[in-house]
């Protein structure tokens, strides 16, 4: 784990706290919109001022007396975020006067014993200033007056977080962990997979769809590995989007995507496999992550239904039957040991290189026994194979003749499959034309 000092942004919905996480990183990372209770589940960035680097967490609009389960799991969140910070920034909205959530956060804070900086954001102009003397009863000292839209005094209030932040702390070299992402429509127990995994509730779980909104990183032990994970929105077909955060939240998942080594696509077993699924596994495989299929919710389907889910299978994703299915239930844990096993098999299949040798002789073989058909009048033909990467495989075709059609490069791939281990990862084609002299 990282050593980097925390820094955890608080405050009640709507106060501008993802705008000011946005500042500071320098980026719309964070989920932003002018809706309270946009942001759900702790956030972890690497940011950087003067030349001292720190963790700074975004964190859901935290109230007193939460009203329902969301809310209350919202608040449980931000707790979990302060009681492992190093320094706390607490946002208020200068605009407006103090509630009883302002005070009752800041009651909560005074026990966790966590330096805190009183942040009155939405400044936005010097006349602004002397509206801001009320917070002063709050208790936690001189409030740091900025304008997180604009950026004004931003750079003032991190000059004031460097200089609370604790003593630096060596930080070990470590290699890049492999990241895993936890993919598929809304609904279908993404977040629930991860608690799963972490044996915590370290993501906000709901009846209620699209709870997920930012992709949530952690870092996680499967079986003998360490991978990062990423729980991401659920990606809703284009008509469904109606918010624009979730119009960023499926951005950033597809980000997620392609940014991942393999992504765990969650298919609900109650509504079997869908189009939507279907363009989800198209769109990893496009980005070249591997692909493990999940099935989840499969204790919860009868005999009938499990039939009808697995006759789904090759007809909606036969596309991609080189990917593992696993059939499994993230809410009760059922057969989420088989998940090391397929993850390690499908990096094994991303790795994997064949020496340009052996290569060419098996594409000479299967060429001699079915040649490229004829396109155009003319007979392509294969003259050089090489792959030229791996993760994932890569193979580049040095041809003359004409072009290889799809349907060739598919009968290449299907014998590369049949003689070689490829599981769950797509195999990337290149062709080359070979201009004769």
């Amino acid at each position: 784990m990282s050593s980097l000092p925390v820094v955890v942004v608080v405050g009640r919905p709507n106060v501008g706290k993802s705008t000011l996480v946005n500042r500071i990183i320098g980026s719309r990372t964070a989920v932003v919109e002018e809706m309270p209770g946009v942001t759900r589940d702790r956030r972890h960035f690497d940011a950087d001022w003067s030349g001292r680097p720190f963790m700074l967490v975004d964190t859901g609009g935290w109230e007193v007396k939460p009203d329902d389960d969301l809310n209350i799991s919202i608040r449980q969140q931000a707790e979990a975020a302060v009681s492992g910070a190093d320094v706390v920034l607490f946002v208020v909205d200068a605009t407006t006067e103090i509630t009883g959530d302002d005070t009752g956060v800041v009651s909560i804070l005074r026990k966790s014993g966590v330096p805190v900086v009183l942040v009155a954001n939405k400044v936005d102009n010097a006349g602004m200033e002397t509206d801001t003397a009320r917070f002063w009863k709050l208790g936690l000292g001189e409030p740091q007056m900025v304008s997180a839209y604009h950026g004004r005094g931003v750079g003032e209030l991190l000059d004031r977080v460097v200089a609370t932040l604790p003593e630096p702390t060596e930080i070990p070299e470590t290699s890049r962990l492999p990241r895993l992402a936890i993919v598929g429509r809304p609904n279908v127990g993404k977040s629930t997979l991860l608690n799963q995994l972490l044996g915590e509730n370290r993501v906000i779980v709901s009846e209620q769809p699209g709870t997920t909104r930012d992709p949530i990183d952690v870092e996680v032990t499967i079986g003998e590995h360490h991978y990062v994970v990423v729980d991401t929105a659920g990606i809703r077909r284009k008509p469904q989007i109606t918010e624009d955060a979730d119009f960023y939240s499926v951005i950033r998942a597809r980000e997620a995507i392609a940014d991942a080594d393999i992504a765990l696509l969650m298919i609900d077993s109650t509504e079997g496999v869908t189009h939507q699924d279907q363009r989800i596994a198209s769109e990893i495989a496009e980005a070249g992550a591997g692909i493990v299929i999940l099935l989840n919710k499969w204790d919860a389907i009868d005999e009938e239904r499990r039939e009808s889910t697995e006759l789904s299978l090759p007809d909606r994703l036969g596309f991609v039957s080189w990917a593992p299915v696993l059939r499994i239930s993230a809410r009760t844990g059922a057969r989420i040991g088989r998940l090391a096993a397929a993850i390690e098999a499908v990096f094994d299949g991303r790795r994997r290189r064949i020496s340009t040798g052996e290569l060419n002789r098996k594409v000479r073989e299967w060429t001699a026994a079915h040649p490229p058909p004829v396109r155009k009048g003319r007979r392509p033909k294969l003259q050089y194979v090489v792959q030229a990467g791996s993760e994932p495989p890569t193979f580049v075709f040095f041809v003359s003749g004409g072009e290889i059609g799809g349907d060739y490069r598919r009968f290449i791939e299907n014998r590369l499959r049949d003689t070689y281990d490829f599981t769950g990862s797509p195999l990337h084609f290149v062709t080359r034309e070979r201009v004769s002299r």
